[in-house]
């Protein structure tokens, strides 16, 4: 896949969806107006925001682990790519240093990419096939999402 086809995004954040009470990662196309929501376990939710808040576990929590595993094997995580959406299921790409990709799940990648300060892109067509554009006007929307991730806690997402 050429880098033209791939867009630079950050994680906004989590927050849990009601009334389904499924927890959702959402990403902002860098530069522009179109947001991907990603539906993740809990597990997973939590691992983010703590990755976000920079909140250390008293023991690694799996994302931890695989951080310290990539740091000691001296390889190099270069960025994580989300790729597509089929039947309803998120793909992701960990591409590595010597153009190594590995097949992950959309939030083991971002929740490593938080702990490794590496890019997350997405590609055009999955922003075609799920992108969700807010305009301008609907940023104080955004910024109440902002707010409320700064009120919640990942022990919120607790199983």
């Amino acid at each position: 896949m050429s880098s033209g086809d791939l867009l630079p995004v950050e994680v906004i954040g989590v927050r849990v969806e009601m009334p389904s009470n499924q927890p959702i990662v959402l990403l902002r196309e860098v530069g522009g107006i179109r947001y991907l929501p990603i539906w993740v376990g809990a597990v997973e939710a939590s691992s983010i925001a703590f990755a976000q808040q920079g909140v250390l576990p008293p023991r690694p929590m799996t994302h931890d682990l695989m951080k310290t595993i990539i740091d000691e094997m001296a390889t190099v995580l270069e960025s994580v790519h989300l790729t597509q959406i089929k039947d309803g299921i998120f793909y992701a790409t960990l591409n590595f240093a010597g153009e190594k990709a590995i097949s992950a799940r959309p939030s083991d990648a971002i929740a490593l990419a938080l702990r490794m300060d590496v890019p997350v892109f997405a590609t055009v067509e999955l922003f075609a096939a799920v992108g969700i554009e807010i305009p301008d006007a609907a940023e104080d929307e955004v910024e109440k999402f902002r707010e409320f991730l700064d009120q919640i806690n990942p022990d919120d997402f607790a199983g």
